[in-house]
């Protein structure tokens, strides 16, 4: 299915209205949902808005919630989301910490009471796109296992940073700390596709292809072994432990647990570079870094090499001209939400 991004979008706003949300909140969220698209994260991206909006229904989030500060100083805040849509809290959490960024130079900003954010990288890019150096982060509930384990006990835990340069493309990372999203271990198993060697573990610890059992059975794995588990934990003590948040094994699952609220936590950090330099001077600085990784020497058969971010802003100027193409699993998924929610699928092709 190929969709235009202005339908899209308005789709996904659709269904928030008829689930309760102000038509502000449910803006912000398609914004989220729908860039994510556009940049090719098609695990991230709109296909989430149909468990999302299940987890509402039932009651593991809340429709009229408002998110809160909860505790703050001159560099540093807690926001309360009170499981109010992740998208609309994290939005508001990152507005904080730039703000707070323009007086003290660096700004953190925790969130506690909220659930699955979508794309880390679409917050750090708000920081990146005011001139500023963005990053997000998030716990997840436990589907990660540690080195030497065989049980779920971390979640992905992404982290990401945008960094502004001299053109309007940033550049930026979005990583789960495992070594795959969760999200394509299950695209892969709802397709019966199996998956890459060294993703999984089976219930004794060995590796497996098979994700057919997941997650009733074994656990992913850290990416780079106790290199991604010890930025996991990191992730953990910023986004949870210091925010007041669910950590570990006490977070629960927000695809299997819809009528209970999940507590996962969200940490954003803001460099207002115009502090330490001018920020001309220092996207010059970038421009010049951009150029020597461009022109680094290339392996044999490689036809070019690309900047962190680079690709995916490729993705979306395609997809801003020519449409995006949705994967067959997210077709499905905006199906089902528009049964859920009484939406003509039709819509979506204007």
């Amino acid at each position: 299915m190929r969709v235009q991004s202005t339908s899209l979008r308005n789709f996904c706003i659709n269904a928030m209205l008829k689930a309760g949300m102000s038509k502000a909140n449910a803006a912000t969220t398609a914004d989220v949902l729908v860039t994510t698209d556009l940049m090719g994260t098609f695990t991230h991206g709109s296909k989430q808005l149909y468990l999302l909006l299940k987890n509402m229904k039932e009651g593991g989030l809340k429709a009229k919630a408002t998110p809160e500060i909860a505790s703050e100083g001159p560099a540093w805040a807690i926001i309360d989301g009170h499981f109010a849509m992740p998208m609309v809290t994290s939005t508001e959490a990152m507005k904080l910490a730039i703000s707070k960024a323009k007086i003290a130079g660096i700004a953190y900003v925790g969130v506690k009471g909220s659930s699955h954010f979508g794309a880390a990288g679409f917050y750090a890019n708000i920081a990146a796109k005011e001139g500023m150096i963005g990053i997000a982060m998030s716990n997840v509930d436990p589907c990660m296992t540690v080195p030497g384990g065989k049980a779920p006990m971390l979640g992905t835990n992404p982290l990401a940073y945008a960094i502004p340069t001299g053109t309007d493309k940033t550049v930026f990372l979005d990583i789960a700390t495992s070594v795959a999203a969760v999200s394509k271990v299950y695209a892969a198993k709802s397709s019966g596709k199996p998956i890459p060697p060294g993703w999984l573990v089976d219930k004794d610890g060995l590796p497996t292809t098979d994700s057919a059992k997941y997650p009733e059975e074994g656990a992913i794995l850290p990416m780079a072994g106790h290199k991604g588990y010890g930025i996991a934990v990191l992730v953990e003590v910023l986004s949870a432990v210091l925010t007041g948040a669910l950590f570990t094994l006490d977070v629960l699952c927000w695809l299997r647990d819809f009528a209970k609220p999940v507590n996962e936590g969200h940490a954003f950090i803001v460099i207002d570079i115009s502090k330490m330099m001018p920020i001309e001077t220092f996207k010059a600085r970038m421009d010049k870094m951009n150029r020597q990784l461009h022109d680094a020497p290339k392996a044999k058969g490689a036809e070019r090499i690309y900047l962190p971010g680079e690709i995916e802003w490729n993705n979306y100027e395609k997809a801003s001209k020519e449409g995006i193409d949705l994967p067959d699993y997210v077709e499905k998924s905006l199906r089902d939400l528009a049964n859920d929610w009484q939406l003509n699928i039709d819509e979506l092709l204007k």
